[in-house]
């Protein structure tokens, strides 16, 4: 019968030491060791003796142990720096909910595993930790996490903000033609003051991601139309939406790039009666799925968490294996899917008329 201690649980099994195979064996603990690791000189019949001696005692060498005596934990830190006032809040985002799972198995597939580490990290949080190298996603401007890494010359990957400095490894995507990509759509199909909702965070994203939107309108005579958003979740980004909305003038067309869910986007339209795409034409930056479910479906631009993520650990492990310490980064292709909230004209009417999408 199994024993069960006083608090309820089943007696853990005491962990089969090396000392305990070798006095199974009848061999010293430096010939098992040997033997269980393929090295030294004996003979095939002493090896197979320490092998099965191990077996028939269920022994587990330590991996941890033997990865240190190689000089490497296979070890890699993880963290978010967008959200360091909430520091796991990054879990509840679409977007980093793909990064983080898709980050975590193209470190497994390479043979490493991710150790998540809070936002706000600082080097009291991990400088115990064997860790071979670290991820910092979209840090905020001069994040200490990742000046902390490169002073600890802890190769880091994270975004193009660290381009050209040694021990630094980034994949960012191209935001200006990205942005222009959506809003030239958003024009074709008609749109003439078109809004942008953006969280009011300092990371390189969404900086670049105003830049090219104030671009975007200068070129095209378009007054600019910003509205931040406060915090992270959907409180605070519908609310961005709503004062959009609200305006004397209201837009026509919005790219709201704070993550919010789609259908509660659409509901705030509705209560500020307007239709969606007839009054005003929408494209969410985001990876929800309930994007596609909504009606109407709405459109999206996605970062390509995934493609990121595997571009990122290759370069990464790529400079662990090889000891190379030369920055270098990759730019990622970002796709834009349009669906029926941001189509208000059929491409039928676009035949007939003879109208191409830009040329407005």
């Amino acid at each position: 019968m199994t024993q069960t201690p006083r608090g309820g649980g089943p007696t853990a099994s005491p962990r089969v030491r090396l000392v305990d195979v070798a006095r199974e064996a009848g061999l010293s603990k430096t010939t098992v060791s040997a033997a269980l690791n393929g090295t030294g000189r004996m003979s095939e019949a002493v090896r197979e003796r320490a092998r099965e001696a191990a077996r028939r005692l269920g022994y587990r060498p330590n991996a941890t142990a033997r990865l240190l005596r190689a000089g490497h934990a296979r070890l890699i830190g993880y963290a978010v720096g967008e959200f360091a006032t909430s520091p796991w809040a990054y879990l509840d985002s679409p977007y980093y909910a793909r990064l983080t799972s898709a980050t975590a198995q193209a470190a497994l597939q390479h043979g490493y595993a991710l150790v998540m580490l809070p936002t706000s990290s600082g080097p009291g949080e991990w400088a115990d930790l064997p860790l071979d190298a670290a991820i910092v996603a979209d840090p905020m401007a001069g994040d200490p996490i990742v000046e902390d890494f490169i002073a600890a010359r802890i190769p880091v990957f994270t975004d193009r903000s660290v381009e050209g400095r040694a021990g630094a490894f980034w994949v960012d995507i191209d935001t200006d033609a990205a942005v222009t990509e959506v809003l030239d759509h958003l024009r074709a199909e008609g749109a003439r003051r078109i809004a942008l909702v953006l969280p009011d965070t300092a990371i390189r994203f969404h900086a670049a991601l105003v830049d090219s939107y104030r671009a975007w309108c200068a070129g095209h005579g378009a007054e600019p139309r910003e509205e931040f958003s406060s915090g992270p979740g959907n409180g605070p980004a519908i609310a961005a939406v709503e004062r959009a909305l609200s305006a004397a003038e209201p837009p026509d067309a919005l790219l709201v790039a704070s993550e919010a869910s789609p259908p509660l986007i659409l509901d705030a339209a509705r209560r500020h009666g307007r239709t969606v795409p007839g009054d005003l034409l929408l494209v969410c930056i985001s990876e929800d799925a309930a994007a596609e479910h909504a009606d109407p479906p709405v459109s999206t631009l996605s970062l390509q968490p995934a493609l990121v993520a595997v571009a990122g650990v290759e370069l990464l492990v790529a400079a662990l294996e090889s000891g190379e310490t030369e920055p270098t980064g990759t730019l990622v292709d970002t796709r834009l899917e349009i669906r029926a909230s941001s189509r208000r004209r059929s491409e039928g009417t676009r035949r007939r008329t003879g109208v191409r999408a830009g040329d407005e």
